[in-house]
């Protein structure tokens, strides 16, 4: 599976300290317990990757809202 084909898979997505100072990132859903922990450098570079393909994702969705020239009717 790509990072862009759907799926429908379900899963909760919680995001936490540790009590040993790392940042757990954990996946639970139908067959799967996940959780992943990161020291807090590591954590800060995945929320500005995530912020990074939030903006991405965002232009395509405006784009995509947008009619292009060729589509706006003459009038």
């Amino acid at each position: 599976m790509g990072i862009d084909k759907e799926s429908e898979l379900a899963a909760n997505l919680q995001i936490g300290p540790t009590s040993l100072g790392m940042v757990r990132i954990y996946v639970e859903g139908e067959g799967i317990d996940l959780p992943m922990d990161f020291d807090p450098d590591e954590a800060e570079e995945i929320a500005e990757e995530i912020r990074a393909a939030a903006a991405s994702a965002r232009a395509v969705g405006d784009k995509a809202a947008k009619p292009g020239k060729k589509d706006r009717p003459k009038g």
